[in-house]
């Protein structure tokens, strides 16, 4: 599981939409990879939202598109976006993903960047099950927010 496993749900996170433009909602991991939603300002029709992560610390990264969400939330004023990090070989090892959102709307950019530390998860490890009682079907996951 990941903690806090839906930054969306916390307290104020429509103000944060507000103020800075874009947040996001909530990660998850899956077989594929890391799936996620991204909620941001309507501010113009045309809009561009992306992931860009690194699972080397920065010393290369991927972009990864996200695709709008229909029907949007009903507040309105928001869109939501949901995005596929394919991480593939990498989600069994041992290692730490870093990302940030960016959102790019009528010739501007705003990023959520986890107020300048990106959101980063660590990975572990999978082990295979032991004879014995049943384990937490999410123990070979990426685990925790770091």
């Amino acid at each position: 599981p990941l903690s806090p496993p839906r930054p969306g749900a916390s307290p104020g996170c429509a103000e944060r939409v507000r103020q800075h433009k874009v947040s996001l909602e909530w990660v998850r991991a899956e077989p594929a990879g890391l799936r996620g939603a991204v909620r941001v300002l309507n501010l113009a029709y045309e809009k561009v939202v992306s992931v860009r992560y690194t699972l080397n610390g920065w010393a290369s990264c991927a972009e990864a598109a996200a695709t709008y969400q229909p029907p949007g939330p009903a507040d309105g004023i928001t869109d939501r976006f949901a995005f596929l990090l394919p991480l593939g070989a990498a989600a069994a090892a041992e290692t730490t993903l870093e990302f940030a959102v960016r959102y790019r709307v009528a010739g501007a950019e705003y990023w959520d960047n986890n107020e300048g530390k990106n959101y980063r998860l660590r990975g572990r490890q999978r082990v295979p099950p032991a004879a014995g009682p049943p384990q937490d079907p999410d123990s070979s996951a990426w685990i925790h927010f770091i």
